[in-house]
């Protein structure tokens, strides 16, 4: 983590408890155990800066017991209905990812010099919202790369095309053997970054493009 994080004072988290509802009030102590602390909470807004699109890295390859740590953060998304339209394509094999790179002409040929892509699949016969669900896992996978030290870049296929006769999501598919049903949505590059960039610095995010009440009246925080 760039930033230093502090320990919450001591009491404070049981201070914070009796502000909850009666009903909050009543779990057993395991479930408060289970429930984030503020340094916790501090981790994870210093994660979502630290993450950002890194396109270059070294030719280390990424370990399976993290590849599995990341797979199992994506499996943890939300689903709309508990559907889990989501079918994840690990690729490791170089001349796949090859292939992979000449998805479409621009914004996909990095693969070439990647470890790893995680293709990101949706069951269209499963969920109507398959996109939007497909796409939280999908930055699940992205955040949990982060905490793992590594780096990793989306990489667009839905409404993208591979040439004049086909698009980039049919061209994926064919790659990877994938029924009619299943559609590519993206691909995930993932390894050990031969670039840093620096964390994102909170006051320069756009707070224009909040709101409070009504679209145009500004967020006062």
């Amino acid at each position: 983590m760039n930033m230093p994080l502090n320990n919450p004072a001591p009491g404070a988290y049981s201070a914070a408890l009796t502000l909850l509802p009666q009903q909050t009030k009543q779990m057993s102590a395991a479930q408060a155990a289970q429930r984030p602390n503020q340094q916790e909470k501090a981790m994870l807004l210093d994660l979502l800066r630290t993450r950002r699109s890194v396109r270059r890295y070294t030719e280390q390859p990424v370990e399976t017991e993290k590849i599995n740590q990341i797979l199992e953060a994506a499996r943890l998304a939300p689903s709309s209905k508990s559907k889990w339209p989501w079918q994840l394509v690990v690729v490791r094999e170089r001349e796949r990812l090859d292939q992979l790179a000449a998805a479409k002409p621009h914004g996909a040929a990095f693969l070439k010099h990647a470890p790893l892509a995680i293709v990101v699949c949706g069951d269209t016969a499963a969920s109507d919202v398959w996109v939007e669900d497909c796409s939280i896992a999908a930055f699940l996978l992205h955040l949990e790369a982060t905490d793992l030290g590594l780096a990793s870049c989306w990489v667009q296929l839905r409404l993208r095309e591979h040439d004049e006769q086909q698009s980039a999501p049919d061209y994926v598919a064919r790659i990877l053997h994938l029924p009619p049903h299943l559609q590519p949505l993206a691909m995930v590059a993932i390894g050990y970054p031969a670039e840093s960039k620096a964390a994102l610095d909170p006051t320069e995010l756009r707070k224009d493009r909040i709101s409070s009440e009504r679209l145009g009246e500004p967020w006062r925080s």
